[in-house]
């Protein structure tokens, strides 16, 4: 079982703000870190938060207004490296 579950939304709110980008970032940094047995990386509907969008949860903790940079940091501080 994974250690964390990320799931970005994919509704048009928050894929059109960035969470396309924010997806790929996550798939380089799980192949680069050679973290695939640890996080399993999802998508999920929209969950009515768009106006905080992009929005992503680890761990069934939401994440909003994410960017690259946050998304570095937010990783890196759990310490999935």
């Amino acid at each position: 079982m994974a250690k964390y579950n990320i799931k970005v939304c994919m509704g048009s709110s928050c894929f059109a703000r960035g969470n396309f980008e924010n997806l790929n970032f996550l798939e380089e940094y799980i192949k680069e870190n050679n973290l695939d047995a640890d996080i399993e990386l999802t998508g999920g509907l929209c969950q009515e938060k768009c106006a905080s969008g992009p929005n992503i949860y680890i761990n069934d903790e939401l994440y909003s207004e994410v960017n690259q940079d946050r998304l570095k940091e937010v990783l890196d501080g759990l310490m999935i490296k």
